[in-house]
């Protein structure tokens, strides 16, 4: 796959059937996934993989009330502005998210394969997200959507260490939850605000010194 097909293409989908993922498809994403620049290459990252039905009905209901709990608290405003003004574009995106973040937690358990990232003392993720994002990616190459969330590290962290048997008083945290699976529906460029909106030079507030009206990476015909 083209690395900008990739980088392009790689948006957060939640919505995935229930199919396995081969164990040597989980070993490419891993292998590329280990490449990943590492803070003074000390790679102080453990990944664990949850594929066991009996694992993934404990964490179900932690994620689905951490997703609840997400909406009633950091994004009630957003919640609240959407369903006043739902024919707003805005609106309109934010329900959108909403919808498909809240199919991920009426259906964590249906999902095939999470990957749980963890950093040994390293509170900021700062050694272990690049990992993170290359093995997403790599993910995408094999045709598997990805999306990663901090609910369950936020909201649940030791209840989750405790079902996973994290050994947390060697320093190890959890940094996220990435869910894996094979995507239902289709992948495309991600809608983003232009580059140059959110870009600055040399100072706040500057311009970027470009203007990107458009996506400069579209599929080949």
């Amino acid at each position: 796959m083209d690395l900008h097909e990739a980088l392009y293409t790689t948006r957060a989908m939640r919505r995935v059937k229930p199919d396995p993922i081969p164990l040597d498809v989980q070993a490419r994403i891993m292998d590329a996934a280990v490449r990943a620049p590492s803070g003074g290459n000390q790679q102080n990252w453990r990944f664990l993989f949850v594929d066991d039905q009996g694992i993934k009905d404990q964490l179900a209901p932690l994620y689905a009330d951490a997703a609840s709990k997400l909406w009633d608290t950091f994004y009630s405003g957003q919640v609240a502005a959407a369903h006043a003004d739902p024919t707003n574009p805005e609106s309109i995106s934010f329900l959108k998210v909403q919808k498909s973040a809240n199919w991920l937690g009426e259906h964590f358990a249906e999902v095939p394969l999470f990957m749980f990232p963890f950093a040994q003392h390293d509170p900021t993720g700062s050694s272990i997200y690049p990992a993170v994002w290359s093995a997403m990616l790599a993910a995408r190459a094999e045709g598997i959507g990805s999306c990663l969330t901090v609910l369950l590290s936020f909201f649940y962290p030791d209840e989750v260490n405790k079902i996973l048997g994290v050994p947390t008083e060697d320093g190890w945290a959890m940094q996220g939850c990435v869910s894996m699976g094979y995507p239902t529906g289709t992948w495309g460029i991600a809608p983003r605000k232009p580059a140059h909106l959110v870009t600055h030079r040399n100072s706040w507030g500057s311009p970027a010194g470009f203007d990107v009206d458009e996506p400069l990476w579209t599929p080949n015909p």
